[in-house]
């Protein structure tokens, strides 16, 4: 059985650092289920809508520079990537509605393993998952392929907090 994601009320809020800082922000799920066997998750597949991307932490000419820069070459580019995709492939049951998912996740055609801790509960899915985002070629700033870049580093790992409602 199918359960479809209510796309409106989810909500994916994303936390990328800096040696001088972080940002934060905002990214819709364009579509999306969960694979259902016994009321319990066992796959699924979600759509992300890249062009989404809004930063909450800036406002005014900062927020409108730093939403460009992320959606440009430089880190999604949007205009050729328009969606992210997860496939859940395996989804194991820990201990009080807590399940271990093992996924596929694609950015910029480029797709990788993902595996985070996902919290059921009737209407509600929710999710921390920590993602490289230079396995993806998003590289601009990375410590790991650029030098000398001084406080302007940005780490490799980014943060999602998902929480999907159905």
């Amino acid at each position: 059985m199918k359960k479809q994601v209510n796309s409106a009320q989810s909500n994916v809020i994303w936390k990328g650092k800096k040696l001088a800082g972080s940002h934060t922000g905002t990214i819709d799920i364009k579509e999306g289920y969960f694979e259902l066997e016994d009321n319990k998750p066992v796959g699924g597949e979600f759509i992300i809508d890249m062009p989404s991307i809004t930063v909450t932490d800036l406002s005014g000419d900062s927020k409108a520079q730093l939403e460009g820069h992320l959606k440009n070459d430089d880190f999604f580019a949007v205009d050729t990537y328009p969606t992210a995709k997860l496939v859940i492939n395996n989804v194991v049951k820990k201990e009080n509605g807590t399940y271990g998912v093992l996924g596929d996740l694609t950015i910029k055609e480029n797709t990788h393993p993902v595996t985070f801790e996902q919290e059921w509960k009737e209407d509600t899915a929710s999710a921390k998952v920590v993602i490289d985002r230079t396995k993806y070629n998003v590289r601009y700033g990375s410590g790991s392929f650029f030098s000398n870049l001084g406080d302007n580093t940005i780490h490799d790992n980014f943060e999602l907090d998902v929480e999907v409602k159905f």
